[in-house]
């Protein structure tokens, strides 16, 4: 999923998120939404989708990360958290109930539980202590979701979020409460936030094999391009992660062949596609020199072009995992893409 954080996914326009890429749906944030343009706005808009012309699923991200990033900012109690906005400082406070309520005015079709997500490395007794609060909050958000409706004419969907840091029994504890809850999908949180990737691994496996198979397993904030293709692998169904944008508006492409710096003197003079292997506006349209000669130059056209790309072989490369997937080749080419895409060109 695409991330559009403030409800425009960088660099990028919503008509090419949607005819050039193809993405299916994007990601907003309901810390940054609430905060600005603020509730009132989206709900005289008639909700987010209408508000930035975007006519595809969106999900929104409770902002529990972004409270946990706030941490020299925010005092956390059992009724939620209070918060000093990083616009203007003013305080706020996030509880179970009012994120619920939040994401109902912003309208997405996907919405989170609001969760405590602790930080890489944490004491086991934190930790602990945090799952069971995250828990208690998430009985909390279903009450509430369960008691509210759908503010625009469609339904919406609640995903609960499995935490529990590096502990397997945590994780264990954690992943079979979420699944008790029923609910149409679930989500593994607090992974990605500095552990070693092999650790990401063995819990993200750890964890899909007690979050039930026919419904979807949402890896939140992963990752790079080997990451996603080795959790693919592990049952993971869906991911979101600002890699793809953000590396884009810095020069880092990834492509079929290995990981590119365009800003290094060496693409100067090649004229070849971004990725000879892409099918993107972007790869089919400009060459690799000249996306070099943009970023040299500061044009915002360069971080557009990089941008589109980098979405494209993101979206490009789960789509051909799920064409292997039917067809029964992706492990062995699950392998091989892996070297490929990991190593710098």
């Amino acid at each position: 999923m695409p991330v559009g954080t403030v409800g425009s996914v960088k660099a990028v326009h919503q008509r090419e998120l949607a005819d050039d890429i193809k993405a299916q749906i994007i990601l907003g944030n309901t810390y940054h939404l609430y905060l600005r343009p603020g509730l009132d706005i989206l709900s005289g808009a008639g909700g987010l989708h209408k508000f930035i012309g975007w006519d595809k699923p969106i999900l929104t991200d409770s902002g529990g990360f972004q409270v946990y990033s706030l941490s020299h900012r925010r005092k956390l109690t059992e009724e939620g958290v209070t918060f000093a906005s990083h616009i203007d400082g003013s305080k706020h406070l996030f509880t179970p109930e009012n994120v619920m309520d939040i994401q109902r005015s912003i309208g997405a079709d996907i919405i989170m539980v609001f969760d405590e997500c602790t930080p890489w490395p944490c004491e086991k007794e934190y930790a602990a202590k945090s799952l069971d609060l995250t828990h208690r909050w998430l009985k909390r958000c279903i009450t509430r979701f369960a008691g509210t409706e759908g503010r625009y004419g469609y339904s919406q969907s609640l995903f609960p979020i499995v935490q529990g840091s590096t502990y397997p029994d945590l994780r264990i504890k954690s992943a079979e409460f979420i699944a008790e809850q029923r609910c149409e999908g679930n989500a593994i949180g607090g992974l990605s936030v500095g552990e070693p990737a092999e650790e990401m691994y063995a819990l993200t496996e750890l964890v899909c094999g007690i979050l039930p198979a026919d419904k979807p397993r949402y890896l939140m904030g992963v990752g790079t391009p080997a990451n996603i293709l080795e959790c693919i692998a592990l049952g993971v169904d869906m991911f979101d992660c600002v890699m793809p944008t953000r590396n884009a508006r810095h020069g880092l492409l990834f492509t079929r062949q290995g990981i590119i710096n365009i800003k290094n003197e060496k693409w100067k003079d090649d004229f070849s596609p971004l990725d000879p292997e892409g099918t993107s506006f972007a790869d089919k349209n400009y060459t690799r020199a000249y996306l070099r000669h943009l970023m040299h130059s500061e044009e915002i056209l360069g971080m557009q072009i990089a941008t589109l790309h980098n979405l494209g072989f993101y979206l490009d490369l789960v789509k051909e995992a799920r064409r292997r997937i039917i067809d029964g080749s992706f492990s062995a080419w699950k392998d091989g893409m892996v070297k490929k895409v990991s190593q710098r060109l």
